[in-house]
């Protein structure tokens, strides 16, 4: 009997660290889950974790916080060299490797020029952006031109999350960290705080300034499609600023399947945003590729919709 043919796979939120930013990280869960030979991997640990899962191309980004948290006197030369290394590491394997940079967000002028730098010379795809800069939400207008330089390029920014701001902690998680520390993060936290990020870009008037701005969600949207229906009624109540949420989110914004590999979650947003919004990826090595790839296999979708997923949605989006 015949089978059928190996889909081709891309994942796009896929993460590495470099050692010299990494330097200057503190992060238990990776310590304690052993997880930095893989995130230092940019070869044959990678690689071979990758072709047992059946994953063709990785879309590599740096882990959160990345050069997010940096002064000005550091950030600037330091996102450049980071993004430099890993162009060569995408040189390195060709067909198995593309990038998404990081940006100097403590600077943004310094940050829309770097993405153009790798953008227009390395080809990356776009770039990736961390939670909270230095304490800012990623809608403050001094983020504005950013959006604008994305926008002139054509290329998305991926919206991923970090650490919840202390205040934060301090007040929903506080009792809880010590027995439960992943509701900071995978748990709860990087959800909501990521979630509260791109509800903030939706109505900060960004979109509006810039259209054709293209964003990028983690986490099957971090919780949105599943709210978009009551949000956008709530706003369009008397006394907010008229506005559809539901429309300027479904026009901007693109999800992916990484590190929830639900069923229901993804027929909901199928049916939230279309087939053509949603792109795979795993979230290695914080997730295990195999069961991201074995999943996809049962999910009740048509091949052609499957395929929309596995890798014509990206193919699309970042123009591989």
């Amino acid at each position: 009997m015949a089978t059928d043919p190996k889909p081709f796979v891309i994942a796009l939120e896929e993460h590495y660290w470099d050692a010299e930013l990494a330097a200057g990280f503190k992060s238990p869960e990776v310590n304690n889950r052993g997880l930095r030979p893989k995130l230092d991997s940019l070869g044959e640990l990678r690689i071979d974790a990758m072709d047992e899962a059946g994953i063709d191309v990785q879309v590599l980004s740096h882990g959160a916080p990345a050069t997010q948290r940096l002064d000005s006197d550091s950030a600037v030369a330091l996102a450049r060299r980071v993004n430099d290394r890993l162009h060569e590491a995408v040189l390195a394997h060709p067909g198995r490797f593309e990038a998404f940079g990081v940006l100097p967000t403590v600077d943004p002028l310094a940050s829309a020029d770097e993405l153009e730098r790798v953008v227009t010379k390395h080809g990356f795809k776009g770039a990736m952006v961390h939670g909270l800069a230095n304490g800012l939400f990623f809608d403050d207008r001094r983020f504005w031109p950013i959006y604008e330089r994305a926008r002139a390029l054509d290329v998305p920014l991926y919206l991923h999350p970090a650490m919840p701001h202390p205040a934060v902690i301090e007040a929903y998680y506080k009792e809880y960290v010590k027995d439960f520390p992943s509701i900071l993060t995978a748990g709860w936290g990087f959800g909501v705080e990521t979630a509260t990020q791109a509800i903030r870009i939706v109505l900060s008037g960004v979109l509006e300034a810039y259209p054709g701005v293209k964003l990028i969600l983690g986490h099957m949207g971090e919780g949105l499609p599943f709210s978009l229906w009551r949000i956008d009624q709530a706003m369009s109540r008397e006394g907010n600023r008229t506005t559809s949420f539901r429309e300027a989110f479904r026009e901007h914004f693109w999800i992916t399947t990484s590190g929830n590999f639900s069923t229901p979650a993804l027929l909901c947003s199928i049916m939230e945003l279309g087939v053509e919004r949603i792109m795979f990826s795993v979230d290695w090595p914080y997730v295990d590729n195999v069961p991201g790839t074995e999943w996809m296999k049962t999910v009740p979708l048509c091949t052609a919709d499957k395929d929309k997923i596995l890798h014509g949605n990206a193919r699309r989006l970042l123009k591989m």
